[in-house]
């Protein structure tokens, strides 16, 4: 699996990149916004380490040019910004994980791996799955059994969200959904589609 890691720190760029390929993982660094956008959006990636505080481009201004390039890629932020505010913002701009400096290596690496599971696991790197349901992410089309709907763009961040964290309970919060955008997902897709409401937490993709 290949891994770009966007950030400008020479010691924590060589630090990720020895941890990562010790992992097994082909690792390629950019050391700033310009670099990585550019790298991020010409290449196949299975998963970006982003950093915010970057020269040329920040963070989250690549961060948004990627979830318009490559909305399917995964996109785990590693910032020294740990602020409730910054993290949500990331969130919205798509952001899979948000891990904050000083971090744990293992703990980043176990949250690097929980993203890559299922990626390219059908043979197919445009297609999500998640218990019954199926994101095909270059069409923008889901699907559960036979039936298949075309999505908005809100109602595919968030069915991407939720199948990039099937089995876990995601809040509102974090998704920045309202009711009607689920409402509307489970319209389209059918009572058969696994999106289960969590009394007072928020929303889960069923797995099974």
């Amino acid at each position: 699996m290949r891994i770009l890691v966007i950030e400008d720190e020479a010691r924590i760029q060589a630090f990720l990149a020895r941890g990562l390929e010790a992992e097994g993982y082909t690792v390629v660094a950019a050391g700033d916004g310009r670099q990585g956008l550019d790298l991020a959006t010409k290449a196949r990636w299975d998963l970006v380490v982003l950093d915010l505080l970057l020269p040329g481009l920040n963070g989250l201004q690549v961060l948004r040019e990627l979830q318009r390039a490559k909305p399917e890629l995964p996109v785990v932020i590693l910032s020294a910004r740990g602020d409730v505010q910054t993290k949500l913002r990331g969130f919205a701009l798509g952001a899979t994980d948000y891990v904050a400096k000083p971090f744990s290596l293992d703990e980043l690496l176990a949250r690097i791996r929980v993203r890559l599971r299922g990626v390219g696991a059908f043979g197919d790197e445009h297609v999500l799955r998640g218990g019954n349901v199926v994101l095909d992410v270059a069409r923008r089309q889901a699907g559960v059994g036979d039936r298949t709907a075309d999505l908005s763009d809100r109602e595919f961040r968030l069915l991407h969200h939720l199948l990039v964290h099937a089995g876990e309970v995601v809040s509102r919060e974090r998704l920045l959904a309202v009711e009607v955008s689920v409402r509307r997902l489970r319209q389209k897709l059918g009572p058969d589609a696994a999106i289960e409401t969590v009394r007072n937490a928020g929303y889960r993709l069923a797995t099974a």
